[in-house]
């Protein structure tokens, strides 16, 4: 099989990893909003919680954070009659979303706190509720504060998808090590070739995306913040 061939079954992969890298970006952006809440808000127990989940994903080494997915969530399953469902793949989306969860809250819990405190105080004084001030005030400064950060955390998401092979879920990666094995290692180097420029599509596209996104929030700058207006409507 020549290097031409491999292509189409290497982008044949490609649908599982893209499913992988959403769900856990999606469901790590809703566990991050809630330990940022927690931890911002400094609710009593639940903000110790927060914290700790906070320190596991971002001291733990990813692999090892897939591995504990993988062999622990079995032991919660069982019990309650859904082991088949629990599959590699399961496994990888949970493992990766509790990381990306994990790191992207110390992406927006400093994006909060870079928010001038006198604008915290205008809303308090107002009357806005929590939610009310995160909408209509600090959340759309907090946004652009975030956005470089976020930025980078999804680039490290794209990239730890690729440790999902080691839980045995068929991603590009796992996909170019079966054909390599195959092929007697014959194609390695334009193999890895292939997967390199791959991924560096996936972070390219990544990358434009929260450009725009920067260049969109670009009038909640630090120096355009001090002259958000206030409404008295709630």
């Amino acid at each position: 099989m020549n290097l031409s061939s491999m292509i189409p079954e290497l982008l044949s992969a490609l649908p599982l990893t893209l499913g992988i890298m959403f769900v856990a970006m999606i469901a790590g952006f809703f566990l991050a909003l809630i330990a940022t809440v927690f931890r911002v808000r400094r609710i009593p127990v639940l903000s110790q919680l927060a914290d700790l989940y906070v320190s596991y994903a971002r001291s733990v080494p990813v692999v090892l954070q897939l591995f504990v997915a993988f062999y622990g969530m079995p032991l919660i399953t069982d019990n309650f009659g859904f082991g088949d469902f629990f599959t590699a793949n399961v496994a990888a989306m949970i493992g990766l979303s509790l990381y990306h969860g994990g790191y992207l809250s110390e992406v927006m819990r400093p994006a909060y706190l870079a928010v001038e405190r006198g604008q915290h105080d205008a809303t308090d004084s107002l009357g806005y509720s929590f939610r009310q001030k995160m909408l209509r005030v600090i959340g759309p400064q907090a946004v652009h504060f975030a956005l470089p950060g976020y930025g980078n955390a999804i680039i490290y998401l794209i990239h730890n998808v690729a440790l999902v092979m080691y839980i045995g879920a068929a991603d590009v990666m796992a996909t170019a090590h079966l054909i390599m094995e195959r092929d007697y290692n014959q194609y390695q180097f334009g193999t890895y070739l292939v997967l390199a420029v791959l991924y560096s599509l996936l972070c390219g596209v990544a990358w434009l995306i929260i450009r725009f996104f920067e260049q969109r929030h670009a009038k909640y700058s630090s120096k355009s913040a001090a002259r958000v207006k206030f409404t008295t409507s709630v």
